[in-house]
């Protein structure tokens, strides 16, 4: 190889690696539809973007086995990308390992606090007035990965992200 071979072969590496870069920022900034606060890499389901040949492949993973905004979210991340000029797009949903509220982000744990909703791990927390007295209204909240509480001090209902 001579040297307009080896410096074009450097110069596209460099490109893919931006590439695979602006991909990956692209896809971390896609919300959730079901909590428009948190990102999809806020939640921990995308698990990775790789560049494959000219196509770029997003991986995501269900919070529970048959989430239905998989497909919502899956289409999302293809106009995103798409929209960033990536013309060739897969979505793969990997169910192995699965997902685990521990894989939400510290961002996102406070991100969910803020929205209203009593995050995953440790103990419930009312997130009005922070007391740490609640009851279970209903195993399912607003989502199927939500349960209804009701804080009895200040009687405000919310959403608690269950742990999984």
């Amino acid at each position: 190889m001579d040297a307009a071979q080896s410096s074009g072969a450097g110069m596209v590496m460099a490109t893919a690696v931006l590439d695979l870069e602006r991909a990956r920022a692209v896809a971390s900034r896609v919300v959730d539809p079901e909590i428009p606060v948190l990102t999809i890499a806020d939640l921990g389901i995308l698990r990775g973007v790789r560049i494959d040949g000219h196509r770029v492949v997003a991986t995501i993973t269900p919070t529970y086995s048959g989430c239905p905004a998989m497909l919502q979210i899956a289409d999302d991340l293809r106009f995103a990308l798409d929209g960033a000029g990536f013309d060739d797009v897969d979505v793969a949903i990997a169910h192995d390992p699965p997902w685990s509220s521990d894989w939400i982000t510290q961002e996102g744990l406070e991100k969910l606090s803020g929205f209203g909703i009593a995050p995953p791990g440790g103990e419930i927390v009312c997130p009005q007035c922070r007391s740490g007295s609640a009851r279970v209204v209903s195993r399912f909240g607003s989502t199927a990965c939500k349960a209804l509480m009701a804080c009895t001090s200040c009687g405000e209902p919310f959403d608690h992200f269950k742990d999984f």
